[in-house]
């Protein structure tokens, strides 16, 4: 008898820098672009954008989650990319959204317990561990930040 395939859903979160300044109004057309294909590919997930650099959580299949991850990550807008996090998941975190952007000062990432001392030393993002990286997630899922996601 052959094995039924795992068709749980995984969770994929990486940081970037971002290769050029961006202005709201291409964060928010950016993020409408990314919402149309990713509805069609059933991804769900959440984009932060702060002084720079980017951090992403990308839900879904396995397969479209991979596909999805290595066009973003052959995107010249990304550079110093760094995959923080993947794991299989039985339930989305962010699956209201086929995707959330936040926009997030330094000092309002500061307020986040155990991150204050991380950010407040000036480092970025993509120098997140994975510990930070799910103390942030959290933070995303069940702060005040949730209610500012538009998606």
């Amino acid at each position: 008898m052959t094995p039924k395939p795992d068709t749980r859903d995984i969770c994929l979160v990486y940081a970037s820098a971002a290769t050029r300044a961006f202005e709201p109004n291409e964060l928010v057309r950016m993020l409408a672009k990314a919402g149309r294909h990713n509805f069609r590919l059933d991804i769900t997930g959440m984009l932060l954008y702060t002084e720079g650099s980017f951090f992403q959580v990308l839900e879904g299949n396995e397969q479209a989650v991979h596909a999805l991850y290595e066009k973003i990550m052959a995107d010249t807008r990304h550079a110093q990319a760094i995959k923080l996090i993947e794991e299989r998941i039985d339930t989305r975190a962010f699956s209201r959204w086929s995707m959330g952007l936040a926009k997030v000062t330094r000092t309002e990432l500061m307020q986040i317990p155990l991150l204050n001392d991380f950010f407040g030393q000036g480092s970025a993002l993509t120098s997140l561990n994975e510990g930070r990286a799910k103390t942030l997630l959290a933070a995303f899922r069940e702060g005040k930040w949730r209610r500012r996601l538009h998606g």
